[in-house]
């Protein structure tokens, strides 16, 4: 089903948004952001042409963490890589979207690293367009991303910019995989999240859940996703406060630990480890953790041993995830994971899962694995397209805190927010502020996913979002 295409053209926009509440990861504090929303026209070797499009957030201080750039330098940072990945694909001419992202991954990189904008940040660029350009070769077709890409609408194959799967069959891992109707929500209790009432100096009141005993209590989750800050004692600390919510939980729960690179080496995210052991409040959360997430500064991640800390434990990446290669240097340290981000791109998320099946099957195991993880991923195009994705690589729970942190469609026209609620009746719910995501017994029912495009067919309202400007980088 693979077809040739061109890149015609493309429009960008974005929108600014404002979180309900403060969410804290890392070394930043966020309560607003822009979200970027790019539009692609192909055009087939036929004749046919096609719009497609694309969504995500211009996060600051995930991408590049660089303390001496500010919020602004970093949202430039991700604007440019969109200029660059946009200059590559625009004179490539006809080729398949899969060949689009691997004939020009070379190329971008370097040119990104020319203007000093690291392989994370080159590949948020490439991930959006790739993500537009598919969605427009799946309406071409008027196919699903689940029924395009079982078919391998995109033409994957193997390919140089991944030397170590030449052997691969990756149009018969696609023919095998069977999309999920339904997945766990793994929701994210940040630094400077609320654990109990006695928390809150003030309170949003705005109806909807805002400490970790409403959320456990409203949405019923069973998988979580837990911050740690890089202090031993305060982390568990507050890891005791929120086990004494957790554990409350009839039917259990299971959660990650997220190091979000708060550790100079892997001793030290050891040692927190050995501290939550020796941790009475904390037994059931310790056999809880499924695995641990980034602990490790990138600087350091990809050049020192895991052993330990994974023979505790398995260890992923996720901010190291930068160069395409970068889940083949971390196993040889010793990691076991690493996430499915759509900012990420949909191509090296299939790569990934391509290395794990492999390597499992290599060394006869199960060993190797792919999470899927969040970016604060907002309601309409952006979820619906991580949605999808995650549902297709066969992960049965996904992060999700943008239902949280940002309130369903705010910031979005009344009208766009109720198009989608009548689109996708199950994934969203009307209440008295509007659709929002609609989480249930901890759970997403994605059925409606399949449709014409990447997990959406509805179109935003383009006319209440601002061109995005040029990006003006370096500064």
């Amino acid at each position: 089903m693979s077809m040739r295409f061109t890149l015609v053209e493309t429009q960008r926009f974005e929108w600014p948004f404002t979180l309900r509440l403060p969410f804290r990861f890392g070394v930043i504090t966020v309560t607003q952001g822009r979200q970027a929303v790019v539009r692609a026209r192909i055009r087939l070797e036929d004749g046919t042409e096609a719009w497609g499009i694309s969504a995500e957030t211009l996060a600051a201080k995930w991408f590049d963490k660089d303390p001496r750039l500010s919020d602004a330098q970093n949202e430039q940072q991700l604007r440019r890589a969109l200029e660059l990945a946009t200059e590559a694909t625009r004179g490539a001419g006809a080729d398949t979207a899969f060949g689009h992202f691997a004939n020009s991954y070379a190329a971008v990189t370097r040119a990104a690293a020319a203007e000093a904008l690291n392989p994370l940040v080159a590949s948020y660029g490439r991930a959006l367009l790739d993500r537009a350009m598919l969605d427009a070769a799946l309406k071409a077709k008027g196919v699903s991303f689940w029924t395009g890409m079982r078919a391998n609408i995109g033409g994957m194959t193997t390919h140089g910019v991944a030397p170590d799967l030449a052997a691969f069959d990756f149009g018969a891992m696609l023919a095998g995989q069977a999309p999920l109707m339904r997945l766990h929500a793994r929701h994210t209790v940040g630094l400077v999240d609320p654990i109990t009432a006695s928390d809150q100096d003030t309170r949003v009141n705005d109806g909807l859940p805002e400490t970790l005993e409403e959320i456990s209590r409203i949405y019923r989750h069973r998988y979580w996703k837990l911050k740690v800050g890089g202090n031993i004692a305060q982390d568990v600390d507050r890891l005791s406060r929120i086990a004494s919510v957790l554990d409350r939980q009839p039917d259990g729960y299971h959660a990650s630990l997220d190091g979000n690179e708060q550790y100079e080496d892997a001793e030290g995210a050891l040692a927190l480890w050995r501290a939550m052991q020796a941790e009475p409040r904390l037994a059931r959360l310790c056999q809880s953790i499924l695995y641990i997430e980034q602990p490790v500064k990138r600087a350091r991640a990809l050049d020192t041993g895991m052993a330990a800390l994974a023979a505790e434990r398995p260890v992923i990446i996720d901010e190291s995830d930068g160069p395409l290669d970068a889940f083949v240097t971390g196993r040889a340290l010793g990691y076991a994971g690493v996430s499915s981000k759509a900012c990420k791109g949909v191509w090296r998320s299939f790569i990934n899962l391509a290395r794990c099946r492999a390597w499992n099957a290599e060394e006869g195991g199960d060993r190797y694995f792919m999470s899927a993880e969040d970016l604060t991923t907002l309601a309409g195009v952006c979820v619906q397209q991580d949605l999808a994705l995650v549902a297709l690589l066969g992960l049965p729970h996904v992060e999700r805190n943008g239902h949280h942190f940002v309130d369903g469609f705010a910031g979005r026209p009344k009208a766009e927010a109720y198009r989608f609620l009548e689109a996708h009746p199950r994934l969203y719910a009307d209440t008295a502020k509007g659709p929002r995501l609609a989480i249930r017994d901890g759970m997403l029912d994605i059925g409606s996913l399949e449709t014409p495009g990447l997990g959406a067919t509805l179109e935003p309202d383009f006319a209440a979002m601002a061109p995005m400007p040029n990006a003006a980088w370096p500064g």
